[in-house]
C-alpha cells in the first residue's frame, strides 16, 4: 500500500476561509456532481498517494489555514481542447494551525510531517483571527 502525500496551493483572490467556501459554492468551481474541485494544467504524477488519504493545504493571506482532503483526479478538457485535471475535494474544509508560506505559482508535493496540524478539537468554531495577526504569530512560531 502506498503512503499518503498532501498539496499545497495558493488560494488567489481570496482573504478569508469562508472565501474560499464561498468560490467552491458556486458552479464554475464544481464538479458535475457538486463537490468542490480545483482545475489545474499538470496531472500529479504520485496521484495514487494523493488518493491515499492526501489533503490540498490552502494558503491564503500568506499562511497556510486550511485543507480539504482529495476525494478523486478528473480528467477536464476545457473549451481551447487542452486536456487539464480536476483535483476533486470533500466539501468540509478543516481548519489547520497557521503556518506562514511563501508565494509561489502553481502547486507542490507537501510532506505529512511538513503539513501543518488540524486545529484542536472545538477551535475550528473560533472566529478566526485577523490576517495579519495570525501571520505574524505564526512567524515567531506560536501557531
Amino acid at each position: 500500500m502506498s503512503k499518503s502525500v498532501n498539496l499545497i496551493k495558493l488560494s488567489v483572490g481570496t482573504e478569508t476561509i469562508e472565501d474560499l467556501a464561498a468560490w467552491q459554492m458556486t458552479p464554475r468551481a464544481q464538479a458535475p456532481d457538486g463537490l468542490p474541485r480545483h482545475v489545474t494544467r499538470m496531472w500529479p504524477k504520485r496521484e495514487a498517494e494523493l488518493l491515499n488519504g492526501g489533503s490540498i493545504y490552502w494558503v491564503i493571506k500568506g499562511v497556510i489555514q486550511c485543507r480539504q482532503r482529495i476525494n478523486r483526479l478528473d480528467e477536464y478538457i476545457g473549451s481551447d481542447g487542452i486536456r487539464r485535471c480536476a483535483i476533486v475535494l470533500e466539501s468540509q474544509i478543516i481548519r489547520t494551525q497557521g503556518s506562514v508560506k511563501r508565494p509561489f505559482q502553481g502547486w507542490r508535493y507537501l510532506s505529512g510531517q511538513d503539513a501543518p496540524p488540524d486545529l484542536p478539537e472545538g477551535r475550528e468554531a473560533e472566529d478566526p483571527l485577523p490576517v495579519e495577526l495570525n501571520k505574524a504569530l505564526a512567524e515567531i512560531g506560536v501557531l
